[in-house]
């Protein structure tokens, strides 16, 4: 019984220790353990207490003995309280709780929502892209038809016209129209270049590239690529120099004599600009019938190379515009080049149509590589500078208005050299080239091999008529969508090149203004008030040079322009920038 009632004190004694310490310190432990000396086994607890308390127990500080026993069954119960919290964090619990958490994307439900429309604005572009190229690509192909086409028979109504003129006597001052000058002078240049392309061997030139390296021909054709670019950029300033330096107004007959430098410019530029495409076109061939189709596979591979320079780049509205014309461009002059690619390889196996089948899946590839290049590269570039995919609706109306602007009675430029200026696409160079390489892998002989020449060329002019047709009926359509319609009643810019200021119109004679209002654009001389609008909305055709002595004249009087937004209407971009994407 007295070891019991020992054993109880001292669980008792214990248990009033560990709750003490817990509460108050372990400097208030000695006041417990005296009341606990008068429980139930409290003789014993006396006896035994005189014998561990020498020094007393009012010092509030306890003995070394009952401070280590305390202690260790305060450190027991520490040890439990650790192995608790070791199992409540075990695997178990861990896994549990990530595979039981939660969270709520509601609370950002701003951000969500707009990477969700960032998702959906790169699931439309391949849809949007692709309208406006497919309308791009059909434009282009209307500018080339009207050489082959309507450019011939214009030219031939503006000679019947020159040389009957005597028979009704010279009643106007002019022998020609404007722009039946101009007709003349693209049918001559296409002459005068299509017989100096006779002197440029082509199988010389074709076995002179296969015979170098595969590395050699890659970097030849990424220079002949830019070379394209710089000779796109300025061919259409030398043909606008000469159209305008022809059509111009003059007081002097003397001044006509400045019509030649400009004409022989003219000439060299197409025949330099061919014999470039003509070198792309056989590197193209080169690589089409290497055996182990290593060029080819590089060739395309510098596509998504150019991915790399402009997904990574800051792009403004107006440069991706830009850049979406140099793409429409591209892909056209390629899909010609792969024509005269396999003109040249069915004339090489005598039109055997087994041949075609071969070259086929080459061509199809070299195509869908160029298309899946411009989806992704158009996709990202969307994506970074947070444009939308409606900005190709924009594009596409701003085309269109090109067409149906050039369409009306005082249009001041022909269509195809609209095209031109807006896509840097020039038709002289490329038709040059395709009629010498079908002239000499097409041999005519016979009167049925006319016939069927004759029956083509009036089924390539009911394709340009049809092409025509249905281009100009989209191009109002996308005009009212656009809400564009105010401007096509915009009077046209009225200024000379090289007066477009006031000042300069405040020199001019009356007689100088009387020959511009009969000029070929029909265009009235308009004040300083009536320009200003018309920088804001003009369509892409002011661009001829100026000359450097009125540059100052124009910063002057045009100084309340300098500071305008750098986001400029879409009809103002009539550059080429197809090399670079400045920012104007």
């Amino acid at each position: 019984m007295a070891r019991a009632g020992r054993a109880r004190g001292w669980r008792e004694l214990a248990g009033t220790v560990c709750c003490v310490r817990n509460m108050a310190g372990v400097g208030d432990a000695a006041a417990p353990r005296e009341g606990g000396g008068g429980g139930a086994g409290g003789p014993e607890r006396d006896g035994r207490g005189e014998a561990e308390q020498p020094g007393g127990g009012g010092h509030g500080a306890p003995p070394a003995p009952q401070h280590t026993e305390t202690l260790g069954f305060y450190e027991s119960d520490r040890r439990r309280e650790r192995r608790r919290s070791r199992a409540e964090l075990s695997l178990l619990r861990f896994l549990s709780a990530e595979l039981t958490r939660g969270y709520f994307l509601e609370h950002n439900e701003a951000k969500y929502t707009e990477r969700r429309e960032r998702v959906y604005t790169c699931m439309r572009i391949p849809r949007e892209l692709e309208k406006l190229m497919v309308f791009g690509i059909f434009l282009c192909l209307d500018a080339f038809l009207y050489v082959f086409t309507l450019l011939p028979l214009r030219v031939f109504l503006a000679l019947f016209r020159l040389f009957t003129l005597p028979c009704y006597g010279f009643r106007d001052r002019r022998l020609l129209q404007p722009a039946q000058v101009c007709d003349i002078l693209k049918g001559v240049i296409l002459v005068i270049c299509y017989f100096m392309m006779h002197y440029v061997d082509y199988s010389m030139m074709y076995h002179l590239i296969r015979g170098q390296s595969v590395i050699k021909l890659y970097i030849i054709y990424n220079m002949l690529e830019v070379a394209d670019r710089l000779f796109s950029s300025f061919g259409q300033d030398i043909l606008d120099a000469l159209y305008w330096t022809a059509t111009e107004p003059k007081e002097r007959k003397r001044a006509h004599i400045g019509v030649i430098p400009h004409f022989f410019m003219a000439v060299l530029y197409v025949f330099l600009h061919a014999i470039l495409i003509m070198v792309q076109a056989t590197t193209l061939n080169v690589a089409f019938n290497s055996h182990n189709k290593s060029l080819l596979t590089i060739m395309m591979s510098n596509n998504f190379v150019e991915i790399k320079g402009s997904v990574f780049k800051k792009f403004e509205k107006n440069n991706l515009f830009q850049m979406s014309n140099s793409d429409i461009k591209e892909r056209f002059t390629n899909y010609v080049l792969l024509l005269i690619v396999c003109l040249r390889n069915m004339e090489q196996f005598s039109w055997n149509p087994d041949h075609l089948w071969v070259l086929f899946p080459d061509v199809c590839m070299v195509i869908a590589s160029e298309i899946a290049v411009d989806i992704v590269k158009h996709a990202f570039i969307t994506k970074f500078n947070d444009i939308t995919a409606d900005v190709y609706s924009e594009y596409r109306a701003s085309l269109a208005f090109d067409l149906v602007s050039s369409r009306q009675k005082n249009a001041y430029t022909d269509y195809s050299d609209s095209v031109a200026r807006r896509m840097g696409f020039i038709p002289l160079p490329l038709a040059v080239l395709l009629i010498r390489v079908v002239t000499s892998s097409i041999k005519v002989q016979g009167i049925l091999s006319y016939a069927c020449v004759i029956l083509f060329y009036f089924g390539l002019i009911s394709l340009k008529v049809l092409n025509s047709i249905v281009l100009l009926g989209k191009s109002c359509q996308y005009v009212k969508e656009a809400k564009m319609e105010e401007k096509l009643f915009n009077p046209p810019p009225t200024n000379t090149p090289g007066k477009p200021s006031s000042k300069s119109q405040n020199r001019c004679k009356p007689s100088q203004e009387e020959n511009l209002s009969a000029s070929v654009t029909s265009q009235p001389v308009h004040q300083k008030e009536n320009v200003i609008p018309l920088l804001v909305t003009s369509n892409s055709d002011q661009f001829l040079t100026t000359p450097d002595g009125d540059e100052k004249d124009i910063t002057q009087d045009n100084s309340e322009l300098k500071h305008r937004s750098s986001k400029k209407d879409l009809l103002e971009i009539d550059r080429f920038t197809i090399c670079g994407n400045r920012i104007d």
